[in-house]
């Protein structure tokens, strides 16, 4: 419920009530479809600020289109119980669209109106609904909340080559992805951050030393600054440059400068 939706009430002589007595699963009426619809369109990811505001009334501006005129659903006819076994028969698939036709309390206008509409839709236009789904995972997982990008939607024919091998990938929508692991930073102050260049001149020069070594060299030069507990620092700082010169000696001079940070990402 927000200012609008109680807005509307008010205006239409909505009443405003809790579900009834003894009867909590009242509220699923009123949730039944955010898992059928909602949640598939725009995902599980945290909104918020103007940028997301204004790229979910883009992107349900195009949804309500695609729903009501596009997408067909089973509506329930008729169910009744015969001893254990509950039996249920539906009707025909039909988009809102169609059941709104078929009603004959729909007024001759509202069906003008929407057929003059439907004339002028097209399911493949209905693209934009990816573009704005990559712009509602852009503000979500950017840690300023802002888009990356204005970005444009597919080409029509490259959208539409790509229909026949999007399945595939499995899920393609962008916004039923994961959202990527935040990266873990150091919870602490490096202890090893003043003398880390020192410490590698030592390795550059004597690389067969182990860190023990280097530890109680620090300790020699620098007393009582440096703990044995620091020894397990010390071993991955070396390990990360030991990787760094096994990389260089196998890739040579010019070894991927990218490939190298992978490595030391692993390591840490």
């Amino acid at each position: 419920m927000n200012e609008s939706v109680h807005e509307y009430c008010l205006r239409d002589n909505i009443e405003l009530t809790r579900c009834r007595p003894y009867r909590k699963n009242d509220q699923a009426f009123v949730e039944q479809k955010n898992g059928a619809i909602v949640r598939k369109i725009v995902g599980y990811r945290r909104f918020e600020g103007l940028h997301a505001t204004r790229e979910l009334a883009k992107l349900y501006s195009s949804m309500r289109l695609f729903i009501n005129f596009f997408q067909p659903s089973f509506k329930l006819n008729e169910k009744h119980r015969d001893g254990a076994k509950l039996i249920k028969r539906y009707h025909r698939p039909a988009t809102p669209y169609q059941r709104l036709l078929d009603d004959a309390r729909t007024p001759e206008d509202s069906r003008l109106r929407l057929k003059a509409m439907y004339l002028t839709l097209d399911p493949v236009r209905l693209r934009d609904i990816r573009l704005a789904q990559e712009r509602l995972v852009e503000i979500a997982d950017k840690p300023d909340g802002s888009p990356a990008t204005d970005g444009e939607a597919l080409p029509l024919e490259d959208f539409l080559s790509g229909l026949r091998i999007a399945w595939r990938g499995g899920e393609v929508k962008p916004t039923a992805r994961s959202k990527p692991a935040a990266k873990r930073e150091r919870r602490r102050p490096d202890p090893l951050l003043a003398v880390t260049a020192e410490l590698e001149e030592w390795f550059e020069a004597e690389p067969w030393r182990t860190s023990r070594e280097l530890l109680e060299r620090l300790q020699v030069k620098y007393p009582g600054v440096y703990p044995d507990g620091l020894i397990r620092t010390v071993q991955r700082r070396m390990e990360i440059w030991r990787i760094a010169q096994a990389n260089a000696l196998v890739f040579g001079p010019f070894a991927d400068a990218t490939q190298q940070a992978e490595i030391v990402e692993v390591v840490q």
